[in-house]
């Protein structure tokens, strides 16, 4: 899905929907994590006259994805979160996660789509009495796969 601009200046990373199992259950200020990595594997044929060793893909990991939102009325994350501690449902009830990247127009122009994705951590706000921050609970996310679409 990913869409060039034709004046090939970079989006904006502020702009971005989440949608889980394709519904937006939550506006989320931050999201970090969308990684992948092949672990190299060293590999060398006995009949090798060079004697060097080649590197080939091998199993492919991803970090945990980390969201960020303001708390409001919401307790759909917690929901979840509780689903996964308690063994209700599905083990673990897993869902699909989409993160859309979108233009300043908000046409959505490259997308993330996360498998079987589960609530592995949920993370309260820091409350200080002293301060006049929003109240910010931040979520992990395990999940078999990642993709672009």
């Amino acid at each position: 899905m990913g869409v060039e601009r034709e004046n090939k200046n970079p989006y904006s990373a502020f702009n971005f929907i989440v949608e889980i199992d394709g519904e937006e259950v939550a506006a989320f200020q931050e999201v970090s994590g969308l990684d992948s990595e092949n672990t190299p594997i060293e590999y060398r044929e006995g009949s090798d006259a060079m004697n060097t060793v080649r590197k080939l893909p091998g199993k492919e990991t991803y970090p945990n994805l980390t969201l960020k939102r303001g708390m409001t009325g919401s307790m759909y994350l917690w929901e979840w979160r509780k689903e996964v501690r308690d063994g209700t449902g599905s083990y673990p009830p897993v869902r699909d996660v989409v993160i859309q990247l979108q233009s300043e127009t908000h046409e959505n122009v490259y997308k993330w789509k996360l498998t079987n994705a589960w609530c592995s951590k949920l993370t309260g706000p820091t409350l200080n009495a002293t301060g006049n921050d929003i109240a910010v609970e931040t979520m992990e996310l395990a999940y078999d796969r990642i993709d672009n679409e």
